[in-house]
């Protein structure tokens, strides 16, 4: 949930996530770049992009850096390069956000962003462009300082990004960028007092949000824009899922995993919502995926997957396959995972032991199903579907332990 009440904080842009890098040419662009008033309008900078964004969503972060570095060599004064690094940064945050691992890098290459650019935007007669990279660096830095509950340091870099986002505002040139801050913003702007009441006094200090406008205006950047497209999708995938739009989501994120193939978080969706949806081998093949590509060590696949998709192969193991004793190895596989993300209270933890709970009384060890019911009710969200399923199953198995006593006597 904190990645979602973030979004609010970040005030509208994420935007240019994906403006990417040019490889080495044979030829000089320097005479190409004097037709065009902004590196972002630049054709030859769009066409060259495509290979670095899928290597930058493909968690291939080393072959994409190097694509970065020539764009730093290319442009040594622009802030461009240096957000591009800072969005690889980012993007390895993303599978598991509770990782601070790399928080210090992605902070520094944002800083030099806002640096880079903050002198273009007094030096130079056309301020959108800079404007655009400013507004994206604070938008991000605040997603991050929002993910680590610094609420003060997120509201103050969601006002500025506000600030250069509305100098952006009116270029035609950039509208479907522009048009994700906007969506983001008309969502989560009505969503998040809804239901965090907590953050209304924040909030207050802000224009009032459109949640059915906001999904709209993503879903145009998702099929329209070019730098921001793999952004709104991100954000629509959970937009979806809220709104219980599953079938929307589901369509999304297998297009996007199939589009990048390795990329843990799109994946993740996939098979969550092939498994809502009840496609059953799909979501079976995707989380064995997983669960091999953790075990592989590939980038980004670690606990946070590892969890959702053990979970998914103990449920069809249990519910469909009837094969008890795999199933309480996945069930304890997604505890292993919880217990190593520190996710004590997730859903898939409670379930799982609620699951062994189950397999362990249909061999009547009455005893250790009743610890795991036990520990499922101590970490169950009070009043909660599995709450109510933990403490139904403890007074059953009381009554049936009282039963067997007096059966003795």
């Amino acid at each position: 949930m904190k990645r979602i009440v973030q979004t609010t904080l970040i005030f509208c842009i994420t935007a240019i996530l994906s403006i990417s890098s040019v490889v080495a040419q044979l030829y000089s662009s320097a005479e190409l770049d004097k037709n065009y008033d902004m590196v972002l309008k630049n054709p030859s900078v769009q066409i060259e992009a495509t290979e670095a964004i899928n290597l930058l969503y493909n968690f291939k972060f080393a072959e994409a850096d190097t694509e970065f570095r020539w764009l730093k060599y290319r442009y040594p004064k622009h802030p461009m390069p240096h957000f591009l690094m800072g969005l690889s940064e980012w993007w390895k945050i993303v599978p598991n956000t509770d990782v601070e691992t790399y928080d210090k890098a992605f902070l520094a290459a944002m800083d030099s962003t806002i640096d880079l650019a903050e002198e273009m935007y007094e030096n130079e007669k056309n301020k959108v462009e800079p404007a655009f990279f400013l507004a994206a660096a604070y938008a991000f830095k605040g997603r991050l300082y929002a993910e680590r509950e610094s609420w003060t340091k997120a509201a103050f870099a969601g006002k500025k990004s506000l600030k250069y986002f509305e100098v952006c505002k009116g270029n035609g040139d950039l509208s479907p960028e522009l048009l994700f801050g906007d969506g983001l913003y008309n969502y989560y702007a009505e969503w998040v007092p809804k239901e965090y009441p907590l953050l209304k006094p924040i909030l207050a200090l802000f224009p009032k949000g459109n949640k059915k406008l906001g999904e709209q205006q993503l879903e145009k950047v998702g099929n329209n824009a070019f730098y921001t497209r793999v952004e709104a999708r991100y954000f629509l995938l959970q937009i979806y899922s809220m709104e219980n739009e599953y079938g929307k989501a589901y369509e999304m994120a297998k297009y996007m995993w199939q589009t990048f193939p390795n990329n843990p978080y799109f994946e993740r969706y996939f098979c969550r919502t092939a498994f809502v949806t009840g496609k059953s081998e799909e979501a079976q093949k995707a989380a064995q995926n997983i669960l091999d590509k953790i075990d592989q060590g590939m980038p980004g696949y670690e606990g946070v997957s590892g969890r959702n998709a053990a979970y998914v192969l103990a449920y069809y193991n249990m519910q469909y396959h009837r094969n008890y004793d795999l199933a309480a190895q996945f069930y304890q596989k997604a505890i292993d995972f919880s217990v190593k993300t520190n996710s004590l209270n997730a859903g898939y933890y409670v379930s799982s032991l609620i699951g062994l709970g189950k397999i362990a009384e249909m061999k009547k060890n009455y005893d250790e199903a009743l610890r795991f019911y036990k520990l499922a009710d101590d970490r169950a969200d009070k009043k909660s579907s599995q709450d109510k399923e933990a403490k139904k199953a403890i007074e059953n198995l009381k009554k049936l332990k009282r039963e067997q006593r007096r059966a003795r006597k």
